[in-house]
């Protein structure tokens, strides 16, 4: 019964997106942890067969966040409009309505994450121009209001978690010049932020990036935080080259903006992808990514102080 009752609910959805269409089947996405995720396969009206997926976010996220999907949303409407590859927005599900928690139904796109590339030059190159692209949308020009301040975010992490990053932070010269940091104005101008940019959130198909997804970490502020985050999980998975020449192409594409801070948005992004033990990893991929890790925070530290 709970199934039936399941399925007429994405009936239901279907119909009040547009009368016309039928839906043909749905089907349980895996893979994500943020989100409960639902594929809907769709006939409409003039016979063209289409895909859209209903996300349901978290109690993590609603909790930090309770308009956390309609905010996403806008985004990706802003987003779309702006030529950015991003899953099409179609509806969004209000609290309650429907579903026990609000719903965001997107495009489904024909692509998945690439962790084995066979050419590391042309694929860091193809993820510094989507974040260069994100980071050139002039946020005077757009309504950005909804979204949080990263630094905000980084302060709730300065206070949570530094004491995750051992002995390399905990002196008082260092500590003194991160939170020195946090009370300066930013060298570069504002952007629109992914917030989690890595490898798993983003697409491809045939050798070319397709779309960025999962933008319920999005937030504005400099963009050397993408910048910081990308360079971890670089390293994290494919080594300090590839982070390496990731930074390099970013940097190329970017010439206007100001590197001179990088050192501490490496320090936040550490912060930020510190709990990876909890993660459920195996015990060799934890070890290593903790050597990683600690060698990240060691560059920056010593950049800092130098």
């Amino acid at each position: 019964m709970m199934m039936v009752q399941e399925d007429q609910k994405f009936h239901t959805l279907v119909h009040r997106m547009n009368a016309a269409w039928q839906l043909l089947r749905t089907w349980v996405l895996k893979g994500g942890i943020s989100a409960q995720v639902t594929g809907l396969e769709i006939l409409q009206s003039d016979g063209h067969i289409i895909k859209l997926i209903v996300r349901e976010h978290g109690d993590l996220d609603l909790q930090r966040n309770p308009h956390i999907a309609a905010d996403e949303f806008k985004l990706l409407n802003l987003l779309h409009s702006e030529n950015v590859s991003v899953p099409k927005p179609y509806h969004l599900v209000p609290d309650g309505e429907l579903f026990l928690k609000p719903a965001l139904v997107i495009e489904y796109i024909e692509g998945k994450a690439n962790f084995a590339p066979s050419n590391m030059n042309e694929y860091t190159y193809q993820l510094a121009v989507a974040l260069s692209q994100l980071h050139r949308i002039d946020c005077s020009c757009v309504d950005v209001s909804f979204l949080p301040l990263q630094i905000e975010n980084y302060n709730k992490l300065l206070v949570k978690d530094l004491l995750r990053l051992d002995s390399l932070l905990n002196n008082s010269d260092t500590l003194e010049k991160i939170h020195s940091f946090l009370r300066l104005p930013s060298c570069n101008k504002v952007a629109i932020l992914h917030g989690d940019f890595w490898p798993g959130n983003l697409l491809w198909n045939n050798g070319q990036l397709i779309s960025l997804i999962d933008w319920e970490d999005a937030a504005v502020g400099d963009p050397l935080a993408d910048l910081a985050n990308g360079r971890l999980e670089f390293l994290f998975h494919f080594g300090e080259d590839a982070m390496n020449c990731f930074t390099n192409h970013y940097q190329a594409m970017m010439p206007t903006v100001d590197y001179s801070h990088l050192a501490y948005w490496d320090v936040f992004a550490a912060l930020r992808l510190c709990r990876f033990s909890e993660w459920g990893l195996d015990e060799e991929t934890v070890k290593m990514m903790h050597d990683k890790h600690r060698f990240f925070v060691t560059q920056a530290i010593n950049r800092l102080i130098s």
